[in-house]
Parts: C-alpha cells; sequence; structure tokens
C-alpha cells in the first residue's frame, strides 16, 4: 500500500523560505514520476513541480526560479524548497507519485496515481 505524508507547511511572511517534505512508504522516490501540485481557495489543483526518473524537472511559470524539487533516496522523500514566496503562494500543498515514469504531462494530474493528504502553506504579506 503506497502511502505519502506531507509536512513541512505552515505560516511564513512574504519573501521568507519553507521547505516542504513528502515521506513515502510502499513506493521507492525516484522509481516514477513524482511531483508537487496545489490548490488555493475556490480554485482548481495545480502542478507546481514535477520530476521523472531521470531526473527531467518541470516547473509552473509562477514559481520557475524560486521552488525547487528534490528527492533523498536514503530518506525515501521528496522536497519541495519554496524561496522568496509570495501570497499567492497560500494554498494546500500536494505530493503526488506515478507508476511510471513521463517525458511529458509532468504537471498534469492525470499522470500521477498515489496522493498525500496535503500541508497548508499561508504566506502573510
Amino acid at each position: 500500500q503506497v502511502q505519502l505524508v506531507e509536512s513541512g507547511g505552515g505560516p511564513v511572511q512574504s519573501g521568507g523560505s519553507l521547505r516542504l517534505s513528502c515521506a513515502a512508504s510502499g513506493y521507492t522516490v525516484g522509481e516514477g514520476s513524482m511531483a508537487w501540485f496545489r490548490r488555493s481557495l475556490g480554485q482548481e489543483r495545480e502542478g507546481v513541480a514535477a520530476v521523472n526518473r531521470d531526473g527531467l524537472l518541470a516547473y509552473a511559470d509562477s514559481v520557475k526560479g524560486r521552488f525547487t524539487i528534490s528527492w533523498d533516496s536514503a530518506k525515501n522523500t521528496l522536497y519541495l524548497e519554496m524561496d522568496k514566496v509570495k501570497p499567492e503562494d497560500t494554498a494546500v500543498y500536494y505530493c503526488s507519485a506515478s507508476r511510471g515514469s513521463w517525458n511529458t504531462f509532468l504537471l498534469r494530474e492525470r499522470s500521477y496515481h498515489f496522493w498525500g493528504q496535503g500541508t497548508q502553506v499561508n504566506v502573510s504579506s
């Protein structure tokens, strides 16, 4: 049974930094594509950052240059480093994983089979 557990969310001031973690069990980080999505109040869930098995990266335009996705195989954990955060980054952030590894559509929800419960990030101005 695959479980993805996010942590690291919370309040942060605009311009600050935060690191989200996603601990995986029943799934080996790096075996397939993994991604971070977010859902703001009243909005649809959107892809933020993704990485495939070969290390191919994808970022939403809104976070390019500010967010970094990475993983630690030894800890079996996926990370999202968030720098220079803005109030519009306020959202519930979700970790996701796929059975396969893709070169395209890395930020599309349908590419992923497993989801965490989410962690709330609140950016104050």
